[in-house]
């Protein structure tokens, strides 16, 4: 299977650019039927915390929604991409993954970024979310989830061997996305996809890289920092073997103990 990741610029609060810009990539995408492509976080607004404004809801969807469901039905592709939306009074930063038969798996992101008062508009998800899709099992994860391994580490217990992060990691960031990825993809023996913006907006500098990690850690693909589509081939069959031959994961044993803590003497 081949993935795709739309390392764009996103102009701030401005939807309807924003989705005819990546119209036009997708009408010059070289997918076949079956591949997977991803958006960034909030990939029709940047991320913004005016969620009453930008949000779209829940059920019905909204513009971003109906973007993402006719891509989807257009390529024959799973096309995954960040959406801001609202149930009744309650807002979520939400990673979508449209199917072309019209169907949709929603993540609502676990860790909303504390450092950026996100958790003050955002409420936190719940649950996470795999799904199926051309014989792998995907795993959602969004931007600042990339920091805490115990999401991964519940993702890759459930059975994920590719693992898709929607971001806007900020340029003097960039080395923990890089380091963070290849852990996330070593520990967890998986593939570990990052797809970042370019730009700027009010908040940050965004310089893209985004990666396609395999098994081992290696970088198999990299956007650098300029806007563009970063294409890269998975190999199932390759992740398999490397579980079968080193299994780690087969290993875990579960939630770590508690910790005992030793007091010395004063």
């Amino acid at each position: 299977m081949q993935i795709h990741l739309f390392q764009t610029d996103i102009a701030w609060e401005q939807p309807e650019t924003n989705l005819a810009s990546l119209g036009g990539r997708f009408d010059a995408l070289a997918a076949t039927a079956g591949d997977l492509v991803a958006l960034p976080e909030m990939f029709s607004t940047g991320f913004s915390m005016a969620a009453p404004r930008t949000s779209e809801p829940r059920t019905g969807g909204g513009p971003a929604t109906a973007a993402l469901t006719g891509w989807a039905r257009d390529t024959g592709c799973c096309v995954i991409g960040g959406v801001a939306t609202r149930d009744g009074a309650r807002f979520f930063n939400e990673a979508l993954a449209a199917f072309p038969e019209g169907g949709i798996a929603r993540y609502q992101k676990h860790q909303p970024f504390g450092p950026g008062d996100e958790p003050e508009t955002f409420a936190a998800g719940e649950r996470l979310r795999t799904f199926d899709w051309g014989g792998w099992c995907v795993g959602l994860t969004i931007c600042y989830d990339l920091r805490f391994p115990e999401i991964y580490r519940a993702l890759a217990a459930a059975g994920a061997e590719l693992m898709v992060n929607v971001a806007n990691w900020p340029r003097r960031r960039i080395d923990h996305w890089v380091a963070l990825l290849r852990a996330r993809a070593i520990e967890n023996q998986c593939y570990a996809v990052g797809v970042n913006r370019v730009g700027e907006d009010p908040n940050s500098h965004y310089n893209g890289r985004s990666l396609v990690v395999d098994p081992h850690g290696e970088i198999v693909a990299d956007g650098g920092e300029g806007a563009g589509v970063v294409t890269a081939t998975l190999d199932l069959d390759a992740l398999r073997t490397w579980r079968s031959e080193f299994p780690a994961l087969a290993d875990m044993r579960g939630p770590a103990p508690p910790v005992d803590h030793h007091r010395s003497p004063q």
